[in-house]
């Protein structure tokens, strides 16, 4: 009997070889995913402490706080010059002088004019004087006497008529004389010496005056999408292309109601008051603004990925519905996974502020595990991955 069972296992060796390796793989393979299933590789994010802001970014023009722009209000070629660019002037200095000899021609004809108008009513006056005895008297008819009134009355009105033309004549004269009319600073000049200046319809710009350059101002257009987060009072930073490296500050102290349509975009002017009281700032510059709208010191806050967890499922058990991650973290802490409640601050582009009292240094936030099998995968379509739940995790 023995012979024969050792024919067989000879003649049957192969099979039972197979039939041993296939029985060692089983088991490993049972060994093998009953660790996997017991210790999960779950997805995680780091939670950091530090500062975070919300801002606003746009492109404006530095331009001073108030600009007075001067021109001439009578004609004439241009005798002198007194001031250039970037000369500072004081209320009242004299910026230059229109050749005045016709306006001085007009002022003696105007003269001339009042003196025989004047006359002519001393004349009237006492005719008028006297007519008014003979007529008491009854030498002259009373049509008379009050031909010589009206005569008298008119030519009164004849003087005040050449009163007003001299005293036009005369003003027009003290323009040919421009003078500043605030404190300030020269930015532009746009004549030269022997120029004529034609005041006919418009009223030619010959100065542009800057009050004040120490406190300038930033026009900036800031989109519809944005507009609604702008305060008055909100700080700003900016930079110059002059000064690259150093960053300058201000704060918006208007937003101006009036639209305008840029691109097929809807924007509106945000005016942001600057402190130049180093004069670094020059008008014309184009400053690159940031707007703070809001802004935490010191903080806790994570990627803004670390937020897209759909569910708790396949991570931990939650006791109520109400508990989503909405408003509570999966949080590995220790080797451990807890719930955490928070709610959201500040969100930027890249990261989110997690407002909770719960969270310690060192906490991580789970995305999602490693291994779990899909509902597709169970129903034939092998693909599997990282996974939050049925949902699946972050994508």
């Amino acid at each position: 009997m023995n012979n024969k069972r050792k024919n067989w296992f000879l003649r049957h060796k192969w099979l039972v070889i197979f039939l041993i390796a296939v029985v060692v793989v089983v088991c490993a393979l049972h060994t093998t995913g009953k660790k996997v299933a017991a210790k999960k590789n779950y997805v995680t994010m780091d939670v950091t402490r530090g500062d975070i802001s919300q801002t606003v970014t746009a492109t404006g023009e530095i331009m001073p706080l108030n600009t007075v722009s001067v021109g001439s209000q009578v004609s004439g070629t241009i005798e002198e010059i007194f001031v250039d660019y970037n000369s500072t002037v004081k209320k009242g200095d004299k910026l230059l002088t229109i050749e005045p000899s016709v306006l001085q021609a007009s002022v003696d004809e105007a003269k001339a004019t009042l003196d025989s108008a004047v006359s002519q009513r001393n004349y009237a006056k006492n005719e008028y004087n006297r007519n008014k005895t003979l007529y008491k008297d009854g030498f002259i008819a009373r049509s008379e006497m009050e031909q010589s009134q009206t005569q008298y009355e008119q030519s009164e009105s004849s003087v005040i008529r050449a009163q007003s033309q001299y005293d036009k004549a005369v003003t027009n004269l003290g323009y040919a004389t421009i003078i500043s009319p605030v404190d300030g600073t020269v930015i532009s000049r746009k004549v030269d010496k022997g120029q004529t200046v034609a005041a006919s319809f418009q009223t030619p710009d010959l100065f542009e005056i800057a009050e004040d350059l120490t406190k300038m101002q930033i026009e900036t257009a800031v989109s519809e999408a944005d507009i609604g987060v702008i305060k008055q009072g909100q700080p700003v930073t900016f930079t110059v292309d002059a000064y690259s490296s150093q960053t300058f500050e201000g704060s918006v102290r208007q937003i101006r109601l009036s639209p305008t349509m840029t691109s097929n975009v809807v924007v509106y002017t945000v005016v942001i008051d600057v402190d130049n009281s180093d004069l670094k700032l020059m008008p014309g510059m184009t400053a690159f603004v940031t707007i703070v709208v809001n802004a935490a010191k010191d903080t806790w806050k994570a990627t803004n990925s670390a937020f897209l967890l759909r569910n708790f499922n396949g991570i931990i058990d939650v006791s109520s519905e109400a508990i989503n991650p909405t408003n509570h973290l999966a949080i590995q802490r220790n080797g451990e996974i807890i719930l955490v409640p928070y709610t959201k601050g500040i969100a930027t582009a890249t990261e989110t502020q997690i407002i909770s009292d719960e969270i310690k240094q060192g906490d991580k936030i789970v995305v999602g595990y490693i291994g779990q099998e899909s509902k597709s995968k169970k129903s034939g379509n092998n693909r599997g991955g990282m996974m939050g739940g049925p949902g699946g995790g972050p994508r």
